[in-house]
């Protein structure tokens, strides 16, 4: 016990023990930030595989989701495609250019009846905007309406008796020229 009490006078027993406690608590706060680390690591790792997981599902829903909208945009050109070839075809009938001439024809008697002075000169003019009224209406929603409604945009003929009769006449009138 001398020995002991000896060796703990010793300033090379204090700053062997001192060193030795700093070594231990450096040692355990190394060991237990390895353990954390660890535990950091494998959290990590996990979470990756998840996000990985998350990301390869994401990958396949918009990959189906680009192949669906492929597939109808290809779908839809195609339909678009066929349109136009079917309204190209429908628009080369026969009778389409005598009913455009027709309705020309009648909306220019009607703008005639407004402007009935001069009937040549207002005959070739009221002509002249009726077809380009005609070719402002090929396409577009006033196309719609005529195809939906033939009545409308033609003339203002069929408010009264009267006016019907005139309109049976200007059509007798056109067949006879045309024939």
């Amino acid at each position: 016990m001398e020995f002991l009490i000896n060796s703990l006078q010793q300033p090379f027993t204090w700053g062997l023990l001192l060193g030795l406690l700093v070594a231990f608590f450096t040692w355990k706060s190394g060991f237990a930030s390895s353990r954390w680390q660890k535990k950091e690591i494998r959290r990590l790792e996990d979470e990756m595989r998840d996000l990985q997981t998350h990301l390869n599902t994401q990958l396949k829903i918009n990959s189906t989701g680009n192949e669906a909208m492929q597939t109808e945009l290809e779908e839809l050109k195609r339909q678009n495609e066929n349109l136009r070839v079917n309204n190209a075809s429908l628009q080369q009938k026969p009778g389409r250019a005598e009913m455009r001439t027709l309705r020309a024809q009648e909306a220019a008697v009607a703008k005639l009846r407004e402007q009935a002075p001069g009937f040549a000169a207002a005959w070739e003019k009221a002509m002249r905007e009726a077809e380009a009224d005609l070719e402002s209406a090929e396409g577009g929603f006033r196309k719609l309406v005529k195809r939906v409604i033939p009545a409308i945009g033609t003339s203002g003929v069929g408010n009264t008796a009267d006016d019907g009769d005139e309109a049976g006449e200007r059509r007798e009138i056109v067949r006879r020229e045309q024939s």
